[in-house]
C-alpha cells in the first residue's frame, strides 16, 4: 500500500495593516472548512500569516513594532484555528512572528512556522534562516524590506519531523531561493517540505527582475523538489496588500519537480491535491541517490566563510 496524504494549500489575499487577528483568524478557518470539506488532511497557510508583512515599513517604536508579534501559541485570538482543526480532523501549518524570552532572560524575535497535528497539539517549529533585505531606513524605496531588523536569524537549523506518515520539513519565503535549504532537509531524507511566503512584484534593487518574480519563485521550489526527490507545498500571502503587489503562485509540486496543482488568483483560494509519498523513493533511490553518488569531499567551499 502506498502512503498517501491529502495535503491543501491555503492561499491568503491582502491583509490590511490594521485587520484584527480576528478577522484573519476566521478566514483562515472558512480555508480550513474548505479544505478539509475536499477531503484534506494537512492544510498549509502562508508565511506571517496572521498580519499584514509588517517588514515593509520601517519603524522605531518597539511596542508599535512587537504589536505584530505573537508572545503564546495558541494566543486567545489565535485558539479558533486549533479548535476548528481538531473539530475537523485536520492537521495544518502556519507562519507568524514569534517573541519569546530565552533561558538567559533575553527578548527574542523570529519569522517562526509551526505544524500542528489535529489533536491540536504542536508537532514542529521552524525559524526563518536565510532572512532578505536590509537592517536600516532606504529611502529611496517606494517600501522596506527590513525582516534583517526585526528578526534573529533562525537558531534551530533545518529540523526535519516524523509526522503525518511521512518526514516532515519547513522553510520560509527567502530560503527557497537557497539550494541549501532543500539539500540540509534532503540529507534527512525530507518526504515533504511545507514552504510559505510574501514576495513582492516589484524588487528595488533589480527592477529589471518583476516580470521574472513568478518565475523565480517556481524554479526554485520545482529545482528543490526534484534535486532532493520530496513534495514542496509553497503557498502565498497574495494580491495588493497595503499598496504593494505580492505574488501568488501557490502550488504543490511532486518530487519529480512537476507542478500538480497551483492558484489561479490573488485571493483567499484553496487548492487540494493527493500525494503520494512513497513517488519520493523514484528520485530518492534512483538519479538522486545521496549514499551512491554525492561527494562531499568535494564540497568544502560550501561550509567555507567566503570574502566579498
Amino acid at each position: 500500500m502506498s502512503r498517501r496524504l491529502v495535503i491543501a494549500a491555503a492561499q491568503l489575499g491582502p491583509i490590511a495593516r490594521d485587520e484584527p487577528r480576528s478577522d484573519v483568524v476566521a478566514r483562515m478557518v472558512g480555508l480550513m472548512r474548505t479544505a478539509a470539506g475536499r477531503g484534506a488532511e494537512l492544510v498549509v497557510f502562508p508565511e506571517l500569516a496572521l498580519t499584514t508583512f509588517f517588514p515593509r515599513w520601517f519603524m522605531e517604536d518597539q511596542t508599535e513594532i512587537d504589536r505584530f508579534f505573537e508572545t503564546e501559541m495558541p494566543s486567545s485570538e489565535t485558539l479558533p484555528l486549533f479548535n476548528a482543526a481538531k473539530d475537523l480532523g485536520v492537521a495544518f501549518s502556519f507562519g507568524y512572528a514569534e517573541k519569546t524570552v530565552d533561558e538567559t532572560g533575553k527578548t527574542r524575535r523570529f519569522n517562526t512556522s509551526i505544524l500542528i497535528g489535529s489533536d491540536g497539539e504542536i508537532l514542529a517549529k521552524y525559524r526563518k534562516i536565510h532572512l532578505p533585505g536590509h537592517n536600516e531606513h532606504e529611502d529611496w524605496r517606494p517600501f522596506q524590506h527590513l525582516e534583517k531588523r526585526y528578526f534573529e536569524v533562525g537558531d534551530m537549523g533545518f529540523p526535519v519531523s516524523e509526522a503525518l506518515k511521512c518526514r516532515i520539513g519547513m522553510c520560509i519565503c527567502n530560503d527557497r531561493r537557497w539550494p541549501e535549504t532543500f539539500r540540509m532537509l534532503g540529507l534527512q531524507k525530507a518526504e515533504l517540505v511545507l514552504l510559505g511566503y510574501n514576495t513582492p512584484v516589484h524588487y528595488p534593487p533589480a527592477p529589471d527582475h518583476d516580470h521574472l518574480q513568478d518565475f523565480h519563485n517556481h524554479l526554485c521550489m520545482q529545482a528543490g523538489a526534484y534535486q532532493n526527490g520530496t513534495w514542496v507545498v509553497g503557498v502565498a500571502k497574495a494580491g495588493c496588500e497595503e499598496g504593494c503587489d505580492l505574488i501568488g503562485g501557490t502550488c504543490i509540486i511532486a518530487p519529480t519537480g512537476e507542478i500538480v496543482a497551483k492558484c489561479a488568483t490573488l485571493g483567499d483560494e484553496v487548492i487540494v491535491a493527493e500525494c503520494d509519498l512513497d513517488r519520493c523513493r523514484e528520485i530518492q533511490d534512483n538519479i538522486f541517490n545521496f549514499a551512491h553518488h554525492r561527494q562531499p569531499d568535494q564540497y568544502g567551499l560550501l561550509t567555507e566563510k567566503i570574502s566579498s
